[in-house]
Order: structure tokens, then sequence, then C-alpha cells
């Protein structure tokens, strides 16, 4: 238990930005899992849109902080591969 104020204010809004990030990361693997179904499904044009998708989540994520920037490069550059592999592949 807090001792002060503070301490009650930062309890707060630790459990207000731990639900707002498991929301973030939630989106961004939601948005990942869709490109993957999209590339088991051997659809390229599908899995652009939900590549440019996923994009979007994951800038949304690092630009509020939730994940870091290189996490974010290395997530976006694994999926182009993945995309990239499959369109090559057909």
């Amino acid at each position: 238990m807090p001792r002060n104020l503070s301490g009650e204010k930062r309890n707060r809004t630790s459990r207000i930005r731990a639900m707002r990030n498991a929301s973030i990361k939630s989106s961004v693997r939601t948005a990942a899992r869709r490109v993957n179904e999209a590339i088991a499904l051997n659809d390229n044009d599908m899995s652009s849109e939900k590549l440019s998708a996923a994009y979007s989540a994951i800038d949304r994520a690092v630009k509020k902080g939730v994940i870091h920037a290189n996490q974010g490069a290395r997530r976006k550059a694994r999926l182009a591969a993945k995309v990239n592999e499959a369109a090559k592949a057909e």
C-alpha cells in the first residue's frame, strides 16, 4: 500500500498505462497474425494489404512508446521478408 498520495497516483497511472500498452501490443500481434494467415492462403494482394495494416499498427506502437523503435523495425522487416518470399514462391 502506498504511504502517500503520489504513490497512489503512481499506482493508478501504472495500471492505466499497462492496460493501454497491452491493448496496443495485442493489436500489433493480431496484425502480424493476419499477415501470416494471408501468406498461408497464398493471396499476395491480401497479404500486401495486411502488411500495410501491420506496418501501421507497429508504427503506432513505436510512436506511443509501447515497443522500442528497433523492435518495430525488426518486426516490419521480418514480415516484409515473409511476404516477399511468398510472392517469389508463386
